[in-house]
């Protein structure tokens, strides 16, 4: 049976009540930051069920020995974020992953083809087949830039299955592009939104979130 792209979006409140601080075009640079900073938390510690590899342990409690389980730590685990706007769900992100690697990945659209290209590459040369990847990216838009780091990470050993996606809001195009081309992956979003503008924005989604987060540009 041929696998479908699975999107999981999540039904907890405090990911809905960033969301909508995310959204607001009042919410000031700062506290768009916040916002994003608790959602790569919380998104990331949706992604990490049941794909944390763990191991059986025994610790000594103050009173006998106890079977445990820890998450196992000869099981490499990468955190690859898109750059700029993958940068604002890191610190979140890292905070459920502190032990991950980090890898950056920088990639730009032309505002007037909508086309990607790739300008930083951090990625190793191979990976251990076993690793785990958490692709951080806010939004999901056209789907070039994701497209862009699914390829790089496929070329260096990486299994699309052992790949999760966080991002906070998503569209059509790209989750139909992840899905015809890498089926095995996982997106874990904090909304679908209906579809793009003609400057390939999710609508109604939250404006340019790079430039929010940093305070650069018009929508900041």
């Amino acid at each position: 049976m041929t696998p479908q792209l699975r999107i999981y979006v999540p039904p907890h409140p405090l990911i809905q009540h960033w969301l909508t601080v995310a959204r607001d075009r009042n919410t000031p640079t700062p506290l768009f930051r916040v916002a994003m900073t608790e959602l790569g938390r919380w998104l990331a510690y949706e992604a990490a069920r049941e794909w944390l590899p763990t191991a059986e342990t025994v610790v000594e409690t103050p009173l006998a020995p106890c079977a445990a389980m820890v998450v196992n730590p000869q099981v490499p685990i990468v955190v690859v974020p898109i750059l700029r706007a993958g940068l604002a769900l890191l610190d979140g992100a890292q905070g459920v992953l502190p032990t991950a690697k980090t890898y950056h990945l920088g990639i730009v659209r032309d505002e007037a083809t909508l086309e990607p290209s790739c300008y930083l590459n951090k990625l190793p040369p191979q990976f251990d087949p076993q690793t785990r990847v958490l692709i951080s990216e806010p939004m999901l838009a056209t789907g070039g830039s994701i497209m862009i780091a699914m390829q790089e990470l496929v070329q260096r050993g990486i299994d699309p299955a052992l790949v999760r996606i966080i991002s906070v809001v998503t569209a059509p195009p790209a989750l139909q592009k992840l899905g015809a081309h890498f089926p095995a992956v996982q997106v874990y979003a904090a909304t679908i939104d209906e579809k793009l503008n003609e400057q390939g924005f999710i609508v109604p989604g939250l404006g340019d979130a790079g430039d929010r987060a940093f305070g650069t540009g018009e929508e900041a």
